[in-house]
């Protein structure tokens, strides 16, 4: 499987915001109904190769389908350049892989607004996939990144996470380190391995 996807994803979320209409086109979904569009055509997609149950397909859809939508709800009128998110998928050599972005706040930030002692990336992604609590108080949520949290273990599956300095790495068991880079916003990728 090629890295290409990955390449892109990292592109998009680093580019200049001057630049990301033409070369992130076919990725790039603006509004929330853009994404749950693609959303479903990669469901279809999924299904119509057989190559992954129909199960796993929509564990994965709500995986993704969580991660998008938490860009969406959380940088509400508050986007710092480019409203919306990047979205891409691809099937190959017995790999399913899922890239997700957003260049908005980032959870450290999200999260302190009903957590402020949190004091840097690692500890908001440790709280955001640990703590029932929502960056979207007083509203009872914040159960999102458990349940995917939970999938990604269940399924035999990788996700990579960034936000900020820092990235988490989750599969049967969750690590959280220092990223290399300061990354605006937040980037993940979903992988999957599928007999073929």
């Amino acid at each position: 499987m090629s890295d290409e996807l990955e390449k892109k994803v990292f592109w998009w979320i680093a580019a200049d915001a001057n630049n990301i209409s033409d070369a992130g086109a076919e990725y790039y979904c603006e509004t929330r109904d853009i994404f749950q569009a693609r959303l479903d055509k990669m469901i279809n997609s999924l299904l119509n190769t057989g190559k992954i149950s129909e199960e796993d397909v929509y564990i994965m859809a709500a995986i993704a389908g969580e991660i998008g939508n938490n860009s969406f709800d959380h940088n509400l009128g508050s986007w710092p350049d480019i409203m919306g998110v990047f979205f891409g998928y691809e099937l190959a050599d017995g790999k399913f892989k899922i890239a997700l972005a957003d260049r908005g706040q980032g959870l450290k930030a999200t999260l302190k607004r009903v957590k402020p002692k949190i004091k840097n990336d690692g500890e908001a992604l440790f709280t955001a996939f640990n703590e029932r609590i929502s960056g979207r108080a007083p509203e009872s949520r914040g159960n999102g990144l458990k349940f995917v949290k939970e999938n990604i273990k269940d399924r035999k599956m990788c996700l990579l996470f960034i936000t900020g300095l820092a990235r988490a790495e989750l599969n049967d068991k969750m690590i959280i380190k220092e990223a290399g880079d300061n990354l605006r916003g937040s980037l993940a990728i979903i992988s999957y391995q599928y007999a073929h």
